[in-house]
């Protein structure tokens, strides 16, 4: 009996998406701005960008909140200026419920401080990437998730930050709307 209940362990594990994730059933007020979404969900293939399969129209918000996006989203983690994540990549996680933090440093002492404080926020491990992004002006921040919108913002604002991600991680997820889905790894969806 034991070694049926170790057997079943592994398979229920991995469904529970909501382990760790914020407080938001939905937009809350003074945290970020609620924009809104694009109905559009579609996964289209990595060698094609948003202009591409829009008819060079874009996504409505920089950086983007919803819309069309690549197959395969990305794992968790803060990423350095020369790791490219591209819009089309980073919307996936945004469909999982998870947060971007998108900045635009180029002084290594800003970047280091930068990745100091998110990896000190307790849900980026399951929730969060955070990515160079010369989109937005250079010192600032920018932080989404699906629907909503913080920034940019000058400088690194730890607070505001971290009430986001409080808010936020695996909340506000079409795809997965019961918990959402943790960034822990990278991945690919066949186009649906």
């Amino acid at each position: 009996m034991l070694f049926i209940a170790a057997l079943l362990v592994p398979a229920v594990l991995p469904v529970n998406f909501g382990v760790g994730r914020g407080s938001a059933d939905g937009y809350v007020d003074g945290v970020g701005v609620e924009v809104e979404t694009s109905e559009d969900r579609t996964h289209f293939a990595d060698n094609f960008t948003i202009a591409d399969v829009s008819g060079g129209e874009g996504y409505s918000t920089t950086p983007p909140t919803s819309g069309r996006h690549w197959n395969g989203w990305a794992a968790c983690g803060f990423y350095g200026p020369a790791e490219v994540l591209a819009d089309e990549r980073i919307l996936h996680n945004l469909e999982h419920g998870n947060v971007v933090l998108s900045y635009n440093f180029t002084d290594p002492d800003r970047v280091s401080e930068l990745e100091d404080v998110f990896d000190s926020i307790g849900r980026t491990n399951l929730w969060g990437v955070a990515r160079f992004y010369d989109q937005i002006p250079e010192g600032t921040v920018a932080l989404t998730t699906w629907g909503v919108i913080d920034g940019p913002m000058e400088g690194i604002q730890r607070d505001r930050i971290e009430q986001f991600f409080e808010a936020y991680s695996g909340t506000l997820s079409p795809e997965f709307p019961n918990g959402g889905a943790p960034c822990t790894t990278g991945g690919v969806m066949n186009p649906a």
